[in-house]
Formats: C-alpha cells, structure tokens, sequence
C-alpha cells in the first residue's frame, strides 16, 4: 500500500480533509437505534408471552427452534446480498426486531379489532378467505414496510440505494416471517401432531422460507430507488409505490395456496420465476454497487488517496479476497483492519456517489470528509 500525499486533492468541492471538523457521521445509530430497539424489544417479550399463553410452552419452543432454518437459510442470504456494503449492524437488529415483534403485534391487534367489530356487529366469524387475501397482505405489509421508512427516515446516511432497502426490507420480512413460523408450527402440532408439523414444516420452511421476502423487498427496493433519486417528502409516494407489487405478490400467494386446484403446480409455474427473477435483479443491482464502488474509488486515486494496486484491491471481489489473506497472513493477523479498510472505502465510495449525483447536501459532504480520515487510519493501523 501507498501513503497518501499530504495535502491530497480532495475530489469532491469540500475544503480539504485537514481543515474539516471533526467527524460526526455515518458512526452509531445514535438515540434511534437505542430507543427503537428497546422498545421493538418490549413489544417482542409481550408477543411470546401472547405465544406461549396461546400454544403453550412446550409447542412455542417446539416451534420456534424448527423456525430457526428457514431463518437461517433467509439471513444467509440477505449477508451475500448485505456483503459488498454491509449496513450497521444496530439498523440490522432495528430492522429484524421490528419484523419479528412490532409487526406481529400489529397484525395481530388489527385481527384483533376485526373480530371484535364482527362480533358487535353480529355479523358472525369473519371470512378466513378474505382475511388471507386482503386483510393479511395490506396490514402485514404496511406493518412491516413503515420498519423500513423508518430507518430511512432517521438513519437517512445508511440508506443508499436500492440494495440497501433490499437488505433492510429483507431483514424485516425475515423477523417477521420467523414469528409467524412460530405460531404455524406450534398449531399444527397442537392440531394435527407430528404429521401435521411436519407438513407445515415442510411448505413454510423449506419450500418457501422466502415467501415474505420477496413481499417486503418491493418496498424496501422502491425505497432505495427514492432515496437514490434525492429522498425528500417524494420518498413517501415511492413508498407507497412499493407497497402496491408488495401487498399484490402476498395476496396472489395466499389466494393460491387457499383457491388454487392444483397450489404445487402453480408453485413451480408461477412462484418459482418470480423467486427466479428476483435474484437475477439481486445480482444485478450488486454488480451495480460494483461498478460504482470501483468508477468512485479511481476518482479517489486520481486525486492521489489511493494508488491504482489499492483501488484494484478495495473495488474488485478478486481484489478484496487477496487484501484479506494477506491480513490474514500477517504476524499478528491484520484481518479485522483489512476488513474495517474495506469498509470504509466502500462507504466513501457511495457517499461520493451521493455528492457526484447531487443529492448529498452538506451531510455528505462532512461524511466524505469524515470517511477520507477513517481510510487514512485504516491505512496506518494495517502498516503499523
């Protein structure tokens, strides 16, 4: 690796990164991640309470540790999506909390509420049809998608694009899904005993772990699409753009699965390419993420902060890969920085992007400034 020169060009129209004031972005989720958290917590605790009084210890456990694959199989793969920009951890737990608890809790009470309403109204049980076609897919996904807004909303910094909102949107629909796991798979042992569970089993978690995935996805991509386009009071019309294809795609699942003659042949015909088409657009918009990455980072070593050796490695998967096992290799191992390094350049990638396209203000600006400083650390730790 090369030292940067000293005082280096900076590409963007920020004054140069020796006169900026000392950082303040892009680090922490601040008050939002504390209190979300917590209170996302609170209301968790009150929903495995609902759980348990509902199926009974034994199921709730039963259920919640066959919920755990198909989590695991969804988490696995929102990190191979999360990997070339990783979002902050605490937004990552916000994200999975709100899904797994405050959506819950919201469907549940509006499920609540329309039985109540039915029942005063003397209009006897309510359709389960209609609660699964049209009840359950707009609650649920305005539920879950208002976790997304809401990290877009206070943690604007973290939110750069569409694969960001892929990530996020796919974190909450994974919470969500896990809860909702719990709860089909504690009633069908509680109903139908092994062999019932074991069917559920079978259909929820490894034929569709991604059901709710693919749902919320459309309103954390058309998110990422408003805030890469400038974000501002437009962004709630993308919003509610994404909820339309997202409440849509959940009510064409469940109708299939509760009208259709023949619900495996629809599944291979008609759920299996969307499932297909989603991950080709998933690995679109990463190479995508790519090719900016690497065009922001030249301007960077044009200007003199990197040389071309380490915008090769910071910019390229090939790159990134030998950057690690040589921190690997060293005595002691540098991993960690090598990994922080990475990082950060992608962060700097993206906020220059946001400063190139002009829709960055004065917040990407004192972010830019601020990453430039945390490379220029990075460095020194990794040469130390």
């Amino acid at each position: 690796m090369s030292s940067p020169q000293s005082p280096a060009p900076n590409p963007s129209p920020s004054p140069p990164i020796w006169s900026a004031p000392p950082p303040r972005a892009r680090a922490g989720g601040g008050a939002f991640a504390a209190v979300g958290i917590v209170l996302a917590g609170v209301v968790g605790l009150l929903v495995i309470a609902y759980l348990a009084l509902g199926l009974g210890v034994s199921s709730l456990v039963i259920g919640s540790v066959l919920a755990l694959v198909p989590l695991m199989i969804v988490l696995l793969a929102v990190r191979w999506v999360d990997r070339w920009e990783p979002e902050p951890r605490w937004a990552l737990w916000f994200a999975f909390l709100w899904g797994a608890a405050v959506s819950v809790a919201v469907a549940l009470i509006v499920d609540l509420g329309v039985q109540l309403a039915l029942a005063f109204a003397a209009s006897g049980q309510p359709d389960e049809a209609m609660q699964a076609v049209v009840q359950a897919p707009i609650v649920e996904e305005l539920a879950k998608g208002i976790g997304v807004l809401l990290i877009f909303a206070f943690r604007r910094s973290h939110f750069d694009g569409p694969v960001d909102g892929l990530v996020y949107g796919a974190t909450v629909a994974a919470g969500f899904a896990f809860t909702e796991n719990i709860l089909y798979f504690g009633a069908a042992l509680a109903e139908g005993g092994a062999a019932g569970l074991g069917t559920t089993f079978v259909v929820r978690g490894l034929f569709s772990p991604f059901a709710h995935v693919l749902f919320t996805a459309c309103t954390g991509l058309a998110l990422g699409i408003g805030a890469r386009r400038g974000g501002g009071v437009g962004v709630i019309g993308w919003f509610l753009l994404g909820l339309v294809p997202a409440v849509l795609l959940h009510g064409f699942w469940n109708g299939s699965l509760a009208f259709a003659s023949d619900a495996i042949g629809l599944y291979f015909t008609v759920q299996v390419p969307i499932f297909i088409g989603f991950v080709l657009i998933t690995w679109f918009l990463r190479r995508e993420e790519m090719r900016v990455t690497r065009v922001r980072l030249a301007e960077y070593g044009a200007a003199g902060w990197f040389s071309p050796a380490e915008v090769e490695m910071l910019a390229t998967p090939a790159g990134r890969r030998q950057a690690v096992a040589w921190a690997r290799s060293q005595t002691p191992p540098r991993t960690a920085a090598m990994r922080t390094m990475i990082t950060d350049a992608t962060h700097l990638a993206f906020t220059r992007h946001r400063l190139v396209t002009g829709r960055g203000g004065s917040r990407a600006a004192t972010d830019e400034q601020a990453l430039l400083r945390a490379v220029t650390a990075d460095r020194a730790a990794l040469l130390r």
